[in-house]
């Protein structure tokens, strides 16, 4: 028997006398399971000894391992640098797909009734160039809407209550990515301290889901009534065409450094979970405490029968991977983009069409992987949230400051056509997930209202959070009623989120962004489950106004296929899917190494044609203009364009009542630091790839994006 078959079948599985529990541990020397009282999970049953069966796998039978059935497991070892070996203590089953807290507040496994009735509902399998990704807390969505009933705020029913889901499909959003809902608990430090991680980023097991997000109801009615609750929000947005990603923490366990609380891995086989050296000290490429070691087939097992559980029991869409760089680590801690447990998530066809997408980093050394993982992973692109949020605050700021931005527009030509550049050819503008915000750090209000981080909230005097936020305040820190400034920092947020949905690659924006949420400044909010942290749905007329232009750029973003390519180009070639791009200056004329390059010519004019495969031809015009100082702009003359139809303008909230029909060599006022985007009108003449024609990105545009 291989290692990969002695893996087979772990946790509890059926069997015609009751159950049959298999558990990994290469170094344990005796372990048994305990079958717990069904009142009190502190009291054990019955003690069964486990066997060591082939590839260090323990197994036991019970009559009584059927659904509803509380358990743990006990492991016993030798002492050493490297082991944690406690045989006293209750451990958690790394397969447990339920869990129950005692009254001491310990956790133990529950045999999982899985029976859901899907109703014949699918997954919709939006295909990746139709992807919009709204990223979102499962509690923090809804836990202020009053237009629900209190009872389902804050809940995974709340997030599929009908009116979250016409909000949703009112916006125009594909797929909903749902911050960590596998079980989760705060760290040592915050409960010393009175806080709690309200992100999730602190995984106790990898299949259950977390039951502070059920209703009270299903949080009454046990283990089985929360999964059912998870499964019902599930396919009722999938009812809707909505789908379901879910962010993920493999990386690391809520176990957190070697004194921290120990409940399964640690248990059963500190030393082939975590990473260590030779003297058992942790090695850390999280900064959370431990790191699972990937190198070893057991923990790489451990995260593809996980995302199997969720993909094909709880009809998942696709997952998001926490700092997904350490997942790629070898023996030797190094980065592999050959690595096996990489590619067998790629090769599983339990796994075909499942949305994966990389946080592409972690904070060990060489732990900085963006445009190096396997085709078939999307990637979070920094790179376009840093040049986008540079491009459109800080360069400004900069401009203001000392007469000149510290870049011309060719770094964000680049971002904007996909990041070419960055990702491989084969791989496409699709491997790009492009973000301006998440989760972590400013909100989209935020960074257009703060310079700097205000993060004493969080209990270490202002410590936390990055410093590099390329934000701009606009003049003045945090709120104002000055007109002007207001003024300036609303445009600045429809750039933002116009370079977000106009960009080649698969966007991503984060909850209540398209309402200007703020979270007062603060960059860090993982510790506030609070209304600092939750979505505010009472909002001012400015904030409708924001939320009207997202739904029309999503809107703009579906019904123009020159937007969203799935392949690029190639320089003398028409390629299917992909787009011919054509760059012009302000005069209409083909862009120069000046115009790409200077600070004081921050004006381009991107004329971007389809490659139809599966879509009709489509055309359009971006005119992208980064100075606070008007400017004309000549409508370009292209060979098949004979008009132009105005259809965005980010100097206004509305366009209505603006002239909107324009022709080739027409002059046209360009306001301050403003987008426009055109449909372009005429003949599909596919035009020959010439020198000033990029079809592969921007060949003017510098090697560094500044």
């Amino acid at each position: 028997m291989t290692a990969r078959d002695s893996l087979r079948a772990l946790g509890v599985t059926p069997t015609d006398s009751g159950g049959e529990l298999r558990v990994w541990s290469a170094s344990a020397s005796r372990m048994e399971l305990c079958v717990l009282d069904a009142n009190d999970p502190t009291w054990i049953v019955e003690r069964v000894p486990m066997h060591r069966g082939p590839g260090k796998v323990w197994h036991a039978e019970h009559p009584h391992l059927t659904p509803g059935t509380r358990y743990s497991v006990r492991a016993h070892g030798h002492d050493g640098r490297r082991h944690r070996f406690d045989p006293d203590r209750h451990l958690i089953d790394p397969y447990a797909k339920g869990l129950v807290r005692t009254t001491d507040g310990e956790w133990r496994a529950y045999v999982q009734d899985t029976h859901f009735d899907w109703g014949g509902v699918g997954k919709p399998r939006t295909p990746l160039d139709r992807t919009v990704i709204y990223e979102a807390h499962v509690k923090g969505l809804t836990a202020m809407n009053l237009e629900l009933p209190p009872e389902l705020r804050g809940t995974y029913a709340g997030l599929a209550h009908p009116a979250t889901i016409a909000y949703l499909h009112d916006l125009g959003v594909t797929a909903v990515e749902l911050l960590p809902i596998h079980q989760s608990v705060s760290e040592q430090r915050l409960i010393a301290q009175g806080l709690t991680n309200y992100w999730g980023y602190n995984t106790l097991n990898f299949f259950t889901p977390h039951a502070a997000y059920a209703t009270a109801a299903a949080q009454t009615g046990g283990p089985g009534a929360i999964l059912r609750e998870v499964k019902g929000m599930v396919k009722l947005l999938h009812e809707a065409g909505i789908e379901v990603i879910l962010d993920v923490v493999y990386n690391h366990t809520a176990e957190e450094g070697i004194d921290g609380p120990t409940s399964s891995l640690r248990g059963l086989d500190d030393q082939h979970f975590y990473r260590q050296d030779a003297h058992g000290h942790y090695i850390d490429v999280t900064g959370c405490g431990n790191t699972v070691d990937f190198s070893l087939p057991a923990a790489q097992r451990l995260v593809l029968d996980s995302l199997r559980y969720w993909a094909e029991e709880v009809q998942i869409d696709g997952f998001r991977f926490d700092l997904m760089a350490t997942l790629g680590r070898d023996k030797r801690a190094e980065f592999d983009p050959e690595h096996p447990l990489l590619q067998a998530i790629l090769d599983d066809p339990a796994l075909a069409d499942t949305k994966m997408i990389a946080e592409p980093w972690d904070v060990g050394m060489g732990g900085w992987q963006v445009g190096n993982f396997p085709n078939g992973y999307s990637e979070w692109n920094d790179g376009f949230r840093d040049r986008a949020r540079a491009f459109w605050l800080t360069d400004v700021r900069d401009a203001r400051a000392h007469g000149s931005a510290p870049h011309g527009i060719g770094p964000l030509a680049r971002r904007i056509t996909g990041s070419a550049h960055v990702f491989a050819a084969e791989r496409g503008p699709l491997a790009s997930v492009n973000f301006v915000t998440a989760h972590d750090g400013f909100t989209l209000a935020d960074l257009t209202s703060f310079d700097n981080k205000h993060n004493l909230g969080n209990g270490e005097d202002n410590r936390d959070g990055t410093d590099n936020n390329r934000s701009y305040n606009h003049g003045l820190e945090g709120p104002t009623a000055e007109p002007q400034i207001l003024r300036d920092r609303r445009r600045a947020m429809r750039n933002l989120m116009g370079t977000l949905l106009l960009s080649a690659g698969i966007p991503m924006i984060t909850a209540g962004d398209e309402r200007g949420r703020t979270q007062r400044g603060n960059n860090n909010a993982y510790c506030h489950d609070s209304e600092l942290t939750w979505v505010d749905w009472d909002t001012a007329g400015w904030q409708e106004d924001l939320y009207r232009v997202t739904r029309k750029l999503i809107q703009l973003r579906r019904d123009n296929p020159a937007l969203r390519p799935s392949r690029y180009g190639r320089f003398g070639e028409t390629v299917p899917s992909a787009t011919q791009m054509d760059w012009y200056n302000k005069a209409g004329q083909s862009m120069t190494m000046d115009d790409w390059d200077s600070p004081s010519e921050r004006t381009l004019q991107y004329l971007a044609a389809s490659t139809p495969e599966h879509e009709a031809f489509n055309r359009i015009l971006l005119i992208v203009h980064g100075l606070e100082q008007p400017v004309t702009v000549t409508l370009p003359a292209h060979v098949g364009v004979d008009g132009y139809t105005l259809v965005w303008d980010s100097a206004h909230d509305d366009i209505t009542g603006i002239e909107r029909h324009h022709v080739p060599g027409e002059r046209l006022e360009v306001g301050p630091t403003s987008m426009l985007l055109f449909v372009a009108h005429g003949e599909q003449v596919p035009a020959p790839a010439a020198e000033d024609s990029a079809e592969t990105g921007d060949p003017h545009a510098p090697e560094s994006d500044g």
